[in-house]
């Protein structure tokens, strides 16, 4: 870990002196001062656009299963070029056979074993009718005033059920994933990945290796490679699953085996159960870091709007990363313990907000964090169930906490210089976004000295659909010409 730590501490002072070295501007002040004025002079749409040009590292807290928007889903559920020869139906009938949730979404397989009854309350997805469609779509988007955090971990992943479980799938999910990150000029993602329990179209498991090998088959596809984007895995576990060891142990051999494209381990779900407590997992996990060389862990702590010590024991465990870690600041001790450390807070202020751990940004820790030493990078949690982008946390936090320049590129930079890649990737990919950075900067120089003013901040991408819904429900003046 020693190693760990002062590689972070070359890179951090190695990069900050190549992109001093590139920046128009003598000093770090100057350009933050600059850029402060540059950035008044835009609206909101130019804003916007701004930071969704704006070079992002990457992204480190991932779920891929939520990544993918509702249309991703119907689009690769209903294609069985794309999806492997799968068909699917969905429950569109609330009669009493099935109690399942509204959307409950299952393979022919599984379809061709209920009886009569239960299969009437059923429709093939590519038989539904447009408004049916559109609310199938609109299931398994957190997109309703009156959704929250009860109706997405209770609803949401039921009614997307056995879609997860197809390979083929998910690896398009992946796919679109990378492409669209693409557009948003980002480089790196670290996504969770689970393959053990994938099931081919007659409804018989796959090995976990071959399921494994159709998502990295993609990755080593041209259309893959033309993104740009280094993808590398995590594990995660549902932190109240009742065969904890055997599922760990299980983990832990997986990851080991697999170390090209699984760098970590994580521990997901929710933390009011208190099957999940942190501590839970002690023993197990002490027995199998004796088993193995080390494996990394970036576990969910702190997402609670009440006061615990689950961050702290999460540490304990020997969690490099902290997913969300909205109640720091209620621990003091650990919070003092997370300044200037090596520990990364994973900020994902829409989940935060969609799922009502804060009242409003205006309570998030976020600046707290970001401007006291705690390190943090921004990323997206499920970013398809809240209909949501990294370019919106960007510019969440760059319109809420009036970010300079120099807290930009830090968490640009944060969520490389923290993931769990190896070293020497780690550094091409830094090395890289630093040029970038210093790039996007010059240029925005150069047109703000230009004769007349450019109305727009850069050239815009032909290809980049510039606006999300949530972006354009939380301010819709970034959503008007």
């Amino acid at each position: 870990m020693l190693f760990v730590v002062r590689t972070l501490s070359i890179f951090s002072l190695s990069f900050f002196v190549l992109f001093a070295r590139a920046s128009p501007f003598p000093t770090e002040e100057e350009t933050n001062a600059w850029f402060k004025q540059y950035a008044h002079s835009l609206t909101d749409s130019q804003t916007y656009r701004l930071l969704q040009q704006f070079p992002k590292g990457g992204d480190l807290h991932h779920h891929l299963s939520g990544s993918a928007y509702g249309k991703w889903w119907y689009e690769l559920a209903t294609n069985q070029i794309l999806n492997g020869g799968y068909r699917y139906f969905t429950k569109i009938d609330n009669g009493e056979c099935v109690s399942a949730p509204s959307f409950h979404t299952i393979s022919n397989a599984t379809y061709s074993t209920l009886t009569k009854c239960e299969q009437k309350q059923y429709k093939a997805l590519g038989e539904l009718s447009q408004d049916q469609k559109r609310a199938f779509i609109h299931s398994v988007e957190l997109d309703k005033p009156e959704e929250g955090r009860d109706e997405f971990f209770g609803f949401h992943w039921q009614r997307l059920n056995e879609l997860t479980q197809n390979p083929y799938i998910i690896a398009q999910v992946l796919l679109k994933n990378m492409q669209l990150y693409q557009l948003e000029n980002m480089r790196y993602l670290e996504t969770q990945l689970n393959i053990r329990f994938m099931k081919r179209a007659d409804g018989s498991n796959f090995p976990a290796d071959e399921a494994l090998q159709i998502v990295t088959d993609m990755l080593e596809s041209e259309a893959a490679k033309e993104t740009g984007i280094t993808v590398r895995f995590q594990y995660a576990l549902v932190r109240f699953t009742n065969n904890i060891e055997e599922q760990l142990d299980w983990i832990f051999k997986f990851v080991d085996a697999n170390r090209k494209w699984y760098v970590g381990v994580n521990l997901v779900g929710r933390e009011d159960d208190p099957r999940g407590h942190p501590l839970r997992f002690l023993s197990s996990i002490t027995k199998l870091r004796a088993q193995y060389p080390a494996i990394r862990l970036s576990f969910h702590a702190g997402e609670s709007e009440h006061a615990d010590t689950n961050i702290r024991d999460t540490l304990l465990l020997g969690a490099e990363r902290i997913g969300h870690g909205i109640n720091l600041l209620k621990d003091p001790s650990t919070y003092l313990l997370m300044r200037h450390n090596r520990y990364l807070i994973e900020t994902n202020l829409i989940s935060n907000l969609k799922l009502e751990y804060i009242e409003d940004l205006s309570t998030h820790p976020f600046p707290q964090l970001l401007r006291t030493g705690v390190p943090t990078a921004l990323s997206t949690d499920d970013r398809g169930m809240w209909n949501a982008t990294l370019t919106d946390e960007y510019y969440l936090a760059f319109t809420q906490f009036n970010l300079s320049w120099s807290e930009l590129v830090t968490l640009s930079q944060n969520s490389i210089k923290y993931g769990f890649l190896q070293d020497e990737k780690k550094e091409q990919l830094l090395a890289q976004l630093n040029k970038d950075l210093a790039k996007f900067l010059a240029s925005l120089v150069a047109r703000d000295n230009q004769t007349p003013k450019s109305s727009e901040p850069l050239p815009l991408n032909s290809n980049t659909k510039l606006y999300s819904g949530f972006i354009c429900e939380f301010a819709p003046t970034v959503c008007q010409q």
